[in-house]
């Protein structure tokens, strides 16, 4: 309910798989081509590369992989194999670290020299076949990626291009047949119907597209792209209100998709629809693109990274591979490099405003907040009932400490809600509150905090930090102590809750009780400074005088908020007194602008 993730439109594009993922050895993440990283001033120079050694260049190289950053793996790599250009090892490692890194035209090459020495390296096959198949070379792009098969997941993607690239060849009929032949797990026929129909479509063959478009709509009704092919076909081969059915019922999935939300303005208005795909390239790219959102999704980073870059070699702007390899950077705590690739989403794509506000979260997590809320604003200025990017914006002001900021924020998204007493708008009254409570204004906040709670009545978060705020105030004390112990009940492993209830027996002066649930909460988060400190507190109260300031030397240690670190060293040197004894119940209210806890 509480996430701060507005991209979910990227997951709904590909039906899961269960399956083994086929990994690629030495597979690191990178930049995208043209778009380097932040940290550009640390990408190694030609000038850096010739001082170095190949010793020196390979451990610069695997460097560069552990910490993802496959544009200087790659230059690193390709340096040392300058220099010893035999060392086999040297070449895959420089090959896959330029398929990471989005360089396709650098990785043919060194995928032809792997070829040269190992003839069955199915990852130097299929980059060479999709090369093929981008120059447009038909008949040697089946045979390189007819070779580069090895699993269920392989074979799937070797199968589905082989078919277009027989397709641009001017063979439909045999691309149909290679796709319908391929046999494996059941979710296999849910992408030959789709890509088969597609091919139909192209050639001309309408009525049998249909067929297929209907064949794997009724497979999955959910899938985003199965979901745009058939109304598409619907809208030019039955009637629009065919068309808008499908979309409708799409909708009643999940919500306001921004393609969808296209696909019935354009039907409603009586429109026909051209194909999803207008060429083998096209068509090859969403293949590439389908099964490497999947694997993102699944644990396959490896191997999705390679199938979305070369998804983006065929066709640069698809802006659904675009989402799904910022997504995938996401994923690998990579926000430098999403930043590269949402940008790169075209300004004419529904889905820009999806990539935005992703964008914006993004920057904020590199320090980038005014970058990030100029960005929020402009997509609000467009569109004032945007309820998603008001969202983000008051969460990163939030975030950021800007509790004035925030709590206009999150009215201005309250005005618009849906009539209703909707649980989800829970959510919008509790963040207010806490930026209410932060800037000093109570009677606003417990008035929020108490139709959160009406809206959602055993949300654990609402719970605690509503009971914890009156507990603090010396108000409501038993009615304070039971939202804490039912928000405890519900998550018993959330340190920061427990942590509420430690210290909110401490507050009453149970400081035995306090003791009991501090050193619980230090069990679930042993590296939080404050949930140290208040537990040095209860030591001191009582009478475990060593204990305390040796936890207080521990929150020291764990890198605390700079206004509390002389308070906590000053607890260090002289123990609790009346100047100090305070102190942690100021960190406590800090700690609550984040949702988690007391």
């Amino acid at each position: 309910m509480f996430s701060n993730r507005f991209n979910r439109w990227t997951v709904a594009a590909i039906a899961l798989m269960g399956t083994a993922i086929a990994t690629v050895p030495g597979a690191v993440l990178a930049q995208t081509p043209d778009h380097p990283s932040d940290t550009a001033a640390q990408f190694p120079t030609r000038n850096d590369l010739k001082s170095l050694t190949t010793a020196g260049s390979y451990l610069a190289a695997r460097h560069a992989s552990v910490e993802r950053d496959a544009a200087s793996a790659a230059a690193f790599y390709r340096s040392a194999l300058r220099t010893d250009p035999k060392n086999n090892e040297l070449l895959d490692r420089a090959f896959i670290s330029s398929v990471a890194d989005g360089d396709i035209d650098e990785a043919v090459k060194l995928a032809e020299r792997i070829l040269t020495i190992d003839k069955t390296n199915r990852v130097a096959r299929l980059v060479v076949g999709v090369h093929d198949l981008k120059m447009k070379k038909y008949a040697t792009a089946q045979t390189n990626i007819n070779q580069s098969i090895r699993g269920p997941i392989t074979d799937l993607v070797a199968t589905l291009l082989s078919g277009w690239a027989a397709y641009g060849a001017g063979d439909a009929k045999g691309g149909v047949a290679t796709i319908d032949k391929l046999a494996g797990p059941e979710w296999y026929p849910l992408f030959k119907d789709l890509h088969t129909g597609m091919i139909l479509e192209l050639a001309g063959k309408e009525k049998d597209a249909g067929t297929r478009f209907e064949r794997a709509y009724k497979l999955d009704d959910s899938m985003l792209r199965v979901t745009e092919a058939y109304a598409r076909w619907l809208s030019r081969n039955k009637d629009s209100a065919a068309a808008t059915t499908v979309y409708q019922a799409f909708d009643k999935k999940l919500a306001r998709h921004p393609l969808i939300v296209e696909g019935l303005r354009d039907t409603k208005a009586g429109k026909k629809l051209p194909p999803l795909i207008d060429s083998a390239q096209a068509g090859a790219a969403e293949a590439l693109y389908g099964i490497g959102a999947t694997l993102t999704r699944r644990g396959g980073e490896d191997l999705a990274l390679v199938y979305l870059q070369l998804s983006l070699y065929l066709q640069p702007s698809h802006p659904l591979a675009l989402l799904s390899l910022a997504d995938l950077y996401e994923s690998v705590k990579r926000p430098q490099m999403a930043i590269k690739v949402y940008e790169r989403v075209p300004s004419t794509s529904p889905l820009k405003r999806n990539a935005q506000i992703q964008l914006a979260i993004d920057l904020d997590s590199a320090d980038r907040t005014d970058e990030a809320i100029k960005i929020l604003k402009g997509v609000t200025t467009e569109d004032a009932k945007d309820l998603e990017a008001i969202m983000a914006l008051g969460n990163i002001e939030r975030g950021r400490k800007r509790f004035g900021d925030c709590g206009a924020t999150y009215s201005q998204g309250i005005e618009v809600l849906p009539a209703g007493a909707d649980k989800a708008n829970s959510v919008w009254y509790y963040y207010r509150g806490i930026c209410e409570e932060r800037s000093k204004q109570w009677a606003k906040a417990e008035a929020d905090m108490k139709k959160a709670l009406e809206l959602q009545p055993d949300q654990p978060h609402v719970l605690n930090y509503l009971g914890y705020s009156w507990i603090d105030q010396g108000v409501n004390l038993d009615e304070g102590m039971k939202m804490i112990k039912r928000a405890v009940e519900q998550r018993p492993d959330d340190g920061y809750i427990v942590d509420s209830l430690g210290w909110a027996y401490y507050r009453i002066g149970n400081y035995e009780e306090a003791v009991k649930n501090l050193e619980r909460a230090i069990d679930l988060k042993p590296e939080d400074p404050t949930i140290n400190d208040h537990l040095g507190d209860a030591y001191w109260r009582v009478g475990r005088t060593l204990e305390a300031k040796f936890q207080w030397s521990h929150a020291r240690d764990l890198k605390p908020e700079p206004d509390d670190l002389p308070k906590i060293e000053a607890k260090i040197a002289n123990g609790m007194t009346e100047d100090n004894s305070n102190s942690s119940a100021a960190q406590a209210e800090k700690k609550k602008d984040d949702g988690k806890g007391g």
